[in-house]
């Protein structure tokens, strides 16, 4: 179903050839296990179904440990992972690798500090990019600190090149990206820190969704509240597309803003009363007339 090579003319292939000896150190025995342990994880959030997704991790300059194609997420094992090198070429294990890896190995090259990448289809987070949406920021902390603005890609066929190389205009900035009509992708220093990222984005993006279900406005940060949650992310190396910018800019209008307090009493009011007590101003009015 998808193109499964590709090659690229830039530095990465002046880097040696992978060796396939690191598949097998106690390392990446490690990896291997943190990989499945994320993958299981996955399927019982309901990030993913069926085969779908695929997890990695830069374990050498040339190497990347990877999962394989057309194996459940819950049903991993050691024994199923690959081990491939920048150009995608499989060195080490006994099943195919993910068709989908070159996403993966553009997220490094481009990155340095990536050493991990998750690629998956959370429900909520999906619903926006399948919309060409991403969320409003400046609503709650821990997503501004550790996810913050994310920015979606354009559609490709998955597996392919273009599909891989869409984030790149965006995944110095971002370590979470949605990826149009298809799902997301995450990159951290660790598997199971791109997988929490995964996490972070779908329960804010549900929680928005069961937010805009109810009667009262959402309350934003004001602009110090926002400053103070982007320079504890910069002291926690994480990257924001926000930091060239003044933050400002990502705040709502004054008049957009609404204090917890302010929304406790809007959601007290009676809708119906005041539906009527309007309609009955209306009518006096036009009666005078």
């Amino acid at each position: 179903m998808y193109t499964e090579t590709f090659t690229r003319t830039d530095s990465a292939s002046a880097l040696p050839p992978a060796d396939p000896r690191m598949f097998s150190t106690p390392e990446a025995e490690e990896i291997k296990k943190e990989i499945c342990a994320v993958g299981r994880k996955l399927w019982l959030r309901q990030f993913v179904d069926g085969n779908g997704g695929n997890i990695s991790y830069r374990i050498g300059p040339n190497e990347v440990i990877c999962t394989p194609t057309l194996v459940s997420k819950y049903d991993l094992t050691p024994d199923d992972l690959c081990l491939v090198d920048l150009e995608g070429r499989q060195v080490a294990g006994t099943k195919a690798r993910t068709s989908e890896i070159f996403l993966h190995l553009e997220i490094y090259k481009a990155v340095p500090e990536a050493k991990s990448a998750v690629h998956c289809h959370p429900p909520h987070a999906t619903a926006y990019a399948i919309t060409g949406k991403v969320p409003p920021n400046l609503i709650i902390p821990e997503f501004e600190v550790f996810v913050g603005k994310v920015a979606i890609s354009p559609y490709k066929t998955p597996g392919t090149a273009e599909f891989a190389q869409t984030v790149l205009p965006f995944v110095r900035d971002h370590n979470t990206i949605l990826l149009a009509n298809h799902g997301i992708v995450c990159w951290a220093d660790t598997v199971t820190h791109a997988e929490w990222y995964a996490e972070v984005l779908e329960t804010y993006c549900w929680t928005l969704m069961l937010a805009g279900q109810l009667s009262s406005p959402i309350s934003y940060f004001t602009e110090q509240q926002a400053a103070d949650l982007l320079e504890m992310k910069k002291k926690l190396g994480l990257p924001d597309a926000r930091f060239d910018s003044a933050v400002a800019e990502e705040c709502p209008p004054v008049e957009q803003r609404t204090s917890g307090a302010v929304a406790d009493k809007l959601a007290n009011i009676d809708v119906e009363e005041l539906v009527r007590t309007i309609t009955k101003s209306v009518l006096e009015a036009l009666g005078r007339k």
